[in-house]
């Protein structure tokens, strides 16, 4: 599956076309390799997401098409998820 599909899928992101987004604006890595919107990925993959000030990295456990919300959180498990401070000059 695609990795803007994966995280819209997932629930990381809400919409695909924001997904897209942040992937092409080179924010988001699959196995510490920095991926393009057509990024494959696979159960066991690593993926590092970074959203403004937060960084997130969460592992793949399961590739479905559709899933129910309270369902999507089964598809990855959070393996950290920082706050990097802002300057504040």
């Amino acid at each position: 599956m695609r990795i803007d599909k994966f995280l819209k899928v997932s629930r990381i992101i809400k919409r695909r076309t924001v997904a897209k987004e942040v992937v092409d604006q080179g924010r988001v890595s699959v196995n510490d390799q920095v991926a393009k919107a057509g990024t494959k990925v696979t159960p066991g993959d690593k993926i590092t997401i970074r959203f403004g000030n937060q960084t997130m990295t969460v592992k793949v456990n399961d590739i479905r098409e559709t899933t129910k919300k309270d369902e999507a959180e089964q598809l990855y498990d959070i393996i950290s998820q920082e706050n990097k401070p802002s300057d504040s000059n």
